[in-house]
């Protein structure tokens, strides 16, 4: 059913949305050097490396590692990334992720290939099962500012606890977050 569910709001939402993708898409390549979009190497379920989009809000020499452990994110960003991030929109090509079934619109944000130590957690903890979310129970509790053991919990918490309507819940706590722009990158 939850396949079935991503399949059905992933079609919808690109059909109203093909718009403004398109819009950002000419936006993106119009104010910086480089490709529309930055592939991210990612980890999915059971621990199997894919390639998710977005859109690039970050220069092309920016080191490849979780933004928050960049000494000043800020100088790295591109003349339209700080509102891309602000309104979370340099996420909307993640649409094309869950259309593919790399990812979920709910479940446990994929880490970057990189994060060993979340990647070891995660699977010791046995989330590692779970195919990773555009959102999640641990991006509405607190999103990058969590230490790794507590963003892990709250993963674990949602592996326990998932059903239809916790991902519906998750799914309003988010756009209720994203319309209030609390806890998105700046």
């Amino acid at each position: 059913m939850k396949r079935a569910f991503d399949l059905l709001l992933g079609v919808v939402a690109l059909a109203v949305l093909l718009l403004p993708i398109t819009l950002i898409a000419l936006a993106v390549r119009l104010t910086s050097a480089g490709p529309v979009f930055y592939w991210s190497d990612r980890v999915g379920r059971y621990n199997r490396i894919f390639s998710m989009p977005k859109f690039r809000s970050m220069r092309v020499d920016t080191p490849v590692v979780a933004t928050h452990l960049l000494s000043d994110p800020n100088t790295y960003l591109t003349a339209i990334g700080p509102f891309l991030r602000k309104t979370s929109l340099d996420e909307l090509p993640q649409l094309w992720s869950i259309l593919k079934g790399d990812m979920s619109f709910v479940g446990p944000r994929p880490a970057l290939y990189n994060q060993y130590d979340l990647i070891a957690f995660r699977t010791q903890q046995e989330v590692h099962q779970l195919i990773p979310g555009l959102t999640g129970w641990a991006q509405i509790n607190g999103r990058d500012e969590l230490p790794i053991t507590e963003k892990v919990k709250l993963d674990v918490e949602y592996l326990r606890r998932q059903s239809f309507s916790f991902d519906l819940w998750i799914l309003w706590l988010t756009l209720v977050k994203v319309l209030r722009r609390e806890g998105v990158s700046h």
